[in-house]
C-alpha cells in the first residue's frame, strides 16, 4: 500500500494499542481513558496489550475521532509537558508500577512534543572570545563523535572531528557484511533528538543506519569539521600551555600536530579487529579476512566456506550466505544464548510508518515502552541470588532461570529433535552471562544438509584449509573470521601521555579503568565515550553515549565559564568508582564461575559493562561534581573553587 493511499482508519488497524492509547491521553489530557482500558498485564514484548475484541475496536474507533477532530482544528492538544499526567501514563504504558524518579529520565529520552531537554543551554552565555579560546578535539565520527559534535556546537564550543576512514560511521561504517543489522530496537537505538519515523524495519540493517548517520550529520551540518583519512597516532598533554597536542597521521602517511584544550576519544571498544594468532593461517591459499573487512564483491556460489566463530556476526553472517554456498563450515569456539524475537526480521509496515509520522506522541510513547521492556525492568534477570544459586547450578536467580528455560525450548523447537547438535550448542552456563544474541534463524540453519557445525578446536591452517585437533582437514575455499574485537585495548593503538608523560596504556595494561567510565586521573581534559565499564547492564549503548556527552559538554562549559586551565579527576574518586563498580559486578551473572567472556580481563574483571541500571547512570553522568576533579585556574592552584561546582549543572 503507498504512503498517498494510507487513510488514519488503516493506519488504526495497525497500532500498538497500549502505545496508541498512552498517546490519546496525552493528546487530550483525558485521564478518563487510563483507568477505561487498564490492562493488569500483558505479555513482555510490543504486543496489543491483551484487550478484548470488543477494546480494541473501541479504542480504535476513539482514536479515529479524536484524531480526526484534531485534523478539523477540533481538538486543542493538552501540554506536551504535563509531568503529573507523563507519570500516570508511564504507569499505564509499562503495565507495571514505576517509580517516579524515572520521570525526568522519560521526559529527557522520550523528547515529548519535540523538546529537547538533554540540549546545552548557558545560564550567562559567555563572551565569543572565551567559546572561541577553547577547541575540543574529538576522535572518531560514529554515532558518540558525532552526539558529541551535535551537542558542542549548540552550546558555541567550537571543535575538529579527527576520522581515520574515508567516511563517516564508525561501526557502521566499517562493517558490512551480510545481513548486519542492530540487536536493539532501533526505534531505541536512535537519537533522543532525532527520532526516525521511517525505519523500514524494527532492526535496522546496516545501510539504513549508516543513511540515519548520514542525514542526522547533514542535517546539523558536521561535515565541514571531518578530517577524513586522519588518523590520531599519539596525543600528549601540554601543562604549561593547557592543552593537549595530538600527531595527526594523513592519508599520504605525513603528520602534523593539531592542539586543542580537551580531547574526546569516540572510539569506542569495538573498532580494533581481533584476528587469532592461528599457525599457517598466512599459508591459507583462499581468500581469508575478518568479518569487518567484507568484500562485497567477493562471490560465494558454489564455493566452500569456513566461518570461525559463533557470536554476533556469525550469528548474522551464517544464515545469509548458507542458500549461497556449496558447503559452509562453522567452527564453534563458544555456545551462545539467543532469543526468539519475531520481529527481528519484520519490515515496519506502511501503515505503522503512518502512525509514528502523524499521530502526535505516538512514537514517543514506543520509544518508552522499548527504553523499559529492554531496559531496567530487565535487570532482574541479571542479578543474582545466592540463594537459589546454591541449588541451581545454571541460573541465578528465577528470573534468570526463567530466561533459560525459554530459550532452551527455543533451541530445541528449532533444531526439530536433533538431539546430537543440541548437544552442540547449548550453553553451559547461565543465560544473559555473554552478550545476549537475536536468533537469525541460526539454529536452523544448521539443519541444513550444506552446514556443519564443528566443535573441535582449531589445530593448524594449511593452504586448503582448516585442520582440527582431531586430526581432521576441512577443505575450504574462503575463510572468514568472525572472532570480535579487541574489547580491552580502549583507544588502541594511539599512545596517550598526560600529565608528566604518564602513558594511558602504562597505568591501564589488561585492566582499563575510568570514573564513569570518562575520565581518568593524570589526563586532564581527556574524556571517552563508550570507555571502561560503560557497555549498558540493559538498554541501548546511545543512551549511554548521550549521557556521557550530557556530561562531558557541562564539564567543558565549566571550564569555559570559569576560566579553568584543566579538570583532571581525583585519584581516590577514581578508585572508590571502580571500586563500586566492581563491588556491583559480583552480585551479577558476569562474575558467576561458569561464565567467562570478553566482558572479563584475564584476571576476570569485568572490564566492558556497567554493572548500572540505566536510571543509574543517568543520575551519575547528569552534571559533573567539580569536587571529582583536581580544578586548575590560571594560577595553578589546584584547589576547586566552590563557586563553581554549580557551573556544570547549568
Amino acid at each position: 500500500m503507498e504512503r498517498e493511499e494510507i487513510t488514519l482508519s488503516d493506519a488504526l488497524e495497525r497500532a500498538n494499542l497500549v502505545v496508541l492509547v498512552s498517546a490519546l491521553v496525552h493528546l487530550t489530557g483525558d485521564r478518563s481513558l487510563l483507568s477505561r482500558y487498564a490492562v493488569e498485564k500483558f505479555e513482555r514484548g510490543w504486543n496489543a496489550g491483551g484487550f478484548s475484541k470488543a477494546a480494541k475496536a473501541e479504542i480504535r474507533a476513539h482514536g479515529l475521532a479524536l484524531l480526526r477532530a484534531l485534523e478539523r482544528g477540533e481538538l486543542s492538544p493538552a501540554p506536551a509537558d504535563d509531568c503529573g499526567l507523563v507519570f500516570e501514563i508511564m504507569q499505564f504504558c509499562a503495565g507495571e508500577p514505576i517509580e517516579k524518579a524515572y520521570l525526568p529520565l522519560v521526559r529527557e529520552e522520550c523528547s515529548f512534543g519535540g523538546a529537547d531537554l538533554r540540549r546545552f543551554a548557558w545560564a550567562k552565555p559567555p563572551i565569543r572570545e572565551k567559546l572561541e579560546g577553547f577547541r575540543v578535539g574529538i576522535i572518531g565520527s560514529g554515532f558518540g563523535g558525532l552526539c558529541a559534535a551535535i551537542r558542542l556546537q549548540q552550546a558555541g564550543i567550537p571543535f575538529a572531528i579527527y576520522e581515520k576512514n574515508d567516511d563517516i560511521g564508525g561501526t557502521w561504517y566499517e562493517n558490512n557484511f551480510p545481513d548486519l543489522r542492530v540487536d536493539v530496537p532501533n526505534h531505541f537505538y536512535s537519537y533522543s533528538f532525532e527520532p526516525n519515523p521511517d525505519w523500514s524495519s524494527f532492526f535496522a540493517r546496516r545501510d539504513e543506519l549508516k543513511a540515519y548517520i548520514d542525514a542526522i550529520a547533514d542535517k546539523h551540518g558536521l561535515r565541514k569539521h571531518v578530517r577524513l583519512r586522519t588518523e590520531v597516532v599519539s596525543a600528549s598533554w601540554d601543562e604549561d600551555r593547557a592543552c593537549w597536542i595530538v600527531r595527526l597521521r594523513g592519508a599520504d602517511g605525513g603528520e602534523r600536530e593539531d592542539r586543542v584544550r580537551a580531547l574526546i576519544s569516540a572510539v569506542g571498544m569495538l573498532n580494533r579487529p581481533s584476528v587469532p594468532d592461528l599457525p599457517g593461517l598466512r599459508d591459507f591459499a583462499g581468500r581469508s579476512f575478518h568479518s569487518s573487512h567484507w568484500d562485497s564483491s567477493l562471490e560465494l556460489a558454489g564455493r566452500r566456506v569456513g566461518v570461525i566463530g559463533t557470536g554476533a556476526s556469525a550469528m548474522q553472517i551464517v544464515p545469509a550466505i548458507a542458500p549461497q554456498v556449496a558447503h559452509l563450515t562453522v567452527f564453534q569456539r563458544g555456545r551462545h544464548w539467543a532469543l526468539p524475537n519475531p520481529l527481528y526480521h519484520r519490515e515496519v509496515s506502511a501503515q505503522e510508518k503512518f502512525l509514528f509520522r502523524h499521530v502526535p506522541h505516538y512514537g514517543a510513547w514506543y520509544r518508552f515502552l522499548l527504553m523499559w521492556t529492554v531496559g531496567d525492568r530487565g535487570a532482574p534477570s541479571f542479578t543474582r541470588d545466592p540463594e537459589w544459586e546454591k541449588s541451581h547450578p545454571l541460573s541465578i536467580s528465577e528470573a534468570n532461570e526463567a530466561r533459560r528455560v525459554m530459550m532452551t525450548e527455543h533451541i530445541r523447537s528449532e533444531l526439530r529433535g536433533d538431539r546430537a547438535l543440541f548437544a552442540k550448542v547449548v550453553p553451559d552456563y547461565p543465560a544473559m552471562g555473554k552478550r545476549i544474541l537475536q536468533d537469525n534463524g541460526w539454529y536452523r540453519t544448521l539443519l541444513r544438509n550444506n552446514v556443519n557445525l564443528v566443535n573441535e578446536g582449531i589445530a593448524r591452517i594449511t593452504p586448503k584449509g582448516v585442520v582440527t585437533a582431531d586430526g581432521q582437514e576441512h577443505a575450504l575455499d574462503v575463510l572468514v573470521l568472525a572472532t570480535g574485537f579487541h574489547p580491552n585495548k580502549f583507544l588502541w593503538p594511539m599512545e596517550i601521555r598526560g600529565r608528566a608523560g604518564t602513558r594511558l596504556h602504562d597505568v591501564w595494561g589488561d585492566d582499563p579503568r575510568a570514573y564513569l567510565g570518562i575520565t581518568m586521573p593524570s589526563f586532564p581534559n581527556l574524556f571517552c565515550l563508550y570507555g571502561p565499564n560503560t557497555n549498558p547492564l540493559v538498554g541501548s549503548v546511545i543512551f549511554m553515549l548521550e549521557c556521557q556527552v550530557n556530561y562531558i559538554v557541562k564539564c567543558a562549559a565549566a571550564m569555559i565559564a570559569g576560566d579553568l586551565r584543566s579538570l583532571e579527576c581525583r585519584g581516590e574518586v577514581h578508585d572508590e568508582y571502580n571500586r563500586r563498580v566492581d563491588e556491583a559486578h559480583e552480585g551479577l551473572v558476569w562474575r558467576h564461575p561458569k561464565v567467562h567472556s570478553y566482558y572479563n580481563n584475564r584476571a576476570g574483571r569485568v572490564t566492558t559493562n556497567a554493572p548500572w541500571k540505566l536510571i543509574d547512570y543517568w543520575r551519575m553522568t547528569f552534571a559533573p561534581d567539580l569536587r571529582d576533579f583536581v580544578v586548575r585556574t590560571e594560577l595553578s592552584s589546584g584547589r576547586p573553587d566552590p563557586r563553581l561546582s554549580v557551573l556544570a549543572g547549568a
